[in-house]
């Protein structure tokens, strides 16, 4: 089974981040949060802390297969300012491996010159940020091995999408079924 990376830095989009993490764990992928500070409390954007499995320089990459940046502000700054995170965003994308990005992660990848000529979405406003791509206004947006996402009301198209990237179609209909994700719901 695929492994996964999520990243958390202070500022993080908290719906983005551990809905992501609920919907793969509920399709038993097996998701590992990883703190780019010093400590593992991480807290998010709207003061939601959380501990972290581990610290990113006890991290070995080597051994996940899909690294997940959730958006938020300044979360998503953070992920950017941060050399480990890019060096391993571009060691993955060289080597064929996953990064999926939402909301205002997906300038990392931009500012890193990783989506020139690719497909992506973003949060409205950080369009400009994500250097030379076609931008698509999609809720989620997939592009050989990147995946990008609009934004917090989108993050159960964004991690169902990556349920199935990593686990398959069926995997992903059972966990949106347990969802209710695609129900109507009537008065």
């Amino acid at each position: 089974m695929k492994k996964v990376a999520l990243f958390l830095a202070n500022g993080f989009e908290e719906i983005e981040a551990l809905g992501t993490i609920d919907v793969l764990r509920r399709a038993e992928i097996s998701v590992q949060t990883v703190s780019i500070s010093d400590e593992l409390k991480v807290t998010g954007a709207h003061d939601i802390t959380v501990f972290a499995d581990k610290l990113f320089t006890d991290v070995d990459f080597s051994a996940i297969d899909v690294l997940i940046l959730p958006g938020g502000m300044p979360g998503a700054t953070n992920l950017n300012e941060h050399h480990g995170v890019k060096e391993q965003i571009k060691t993955f994308v060289s080597e064929g491996k996953y990064v999926a990005a939402i909301c205002a992660a997906p300038m990392v990848l931009g500012k890193l010159g990783l989506l020139k000529g690719k497909k992506a979405t973003c949060y409205p406003g950080f369009e400009s940020q994500l250097v030379g791509a076609n931008i698509t206004g999609e809720n989620v947006t997939v592009d050989g091995t990147i995946v990008t996402g609009k934004g917090p009301g989108l993050m159960f198209d964004f991690a169902l999408q990556l349920v199935e990237i990593i686990a398959g179609k069926e995997i992903r209909k059972k966990v949106a079924e347990g969802l209710l994700w695609g129900n109507k719901i009537s008065d």
